[in-house]
């Protein structure tokens, strides 16, 4: 990881929050990174330890960052990652656009016609 951090020009988190990734980015990950990079997470808010994260934003360790997701939603008026210039924050919502929800229902649609059909597709665990 500290490889990939530290060469990457956009460093885009996307796993699933549990105890192993809780708080796994952090002041000294970030720091890893290059002074132009930037880090988005468009997972689970608490990936990212988020007061270490504010803290090396109001240095300027990385270029910016883009957080579809916080550590607590929405952030408390009061929180200082509003006032940062190089943080974008979107409320979550990425998957709620038209075109996103219109592929879920194609493919469920797909599945199911092809269940019925005898064509199964999309299966992830042929032996079960």
């Amino acid at each position: 990881l500290d490889e990939l951090l530290s060469a990457c020009d956009f460093v885009s988190i996307n796993c699933p929050l549990n105890d192993d990734t809780r708080h796994s980015i952090g002041s000294r990950e970030i720091r890893l990174m290059k002074p132009t990079a930037f880090l988005i997470n468009t997972a689970r808010g608490a990936i990212i330890n988020e007061s270490e994260l504010v803290e090396c934003m109001k240095e300027n360790i990385i270029a910016g960052a883009g957080l579809d997701t916080q550590e607590v939603e929405p952030p408390h008026p009061e929180s200082e990652i509003w006032k940062l210039r190089n943080v974008f924050l979107t409320p979550h919502i990425g998957w709620r656009r038209l075109e996103t929800r219109q592929r879920l229902v194609d493919m469920t649609t797909d599945n199911i016609e092809s269940y019925v059909n005898g064509s199964i597709q999309n299966v992830i665990n042929q032996n079960a």
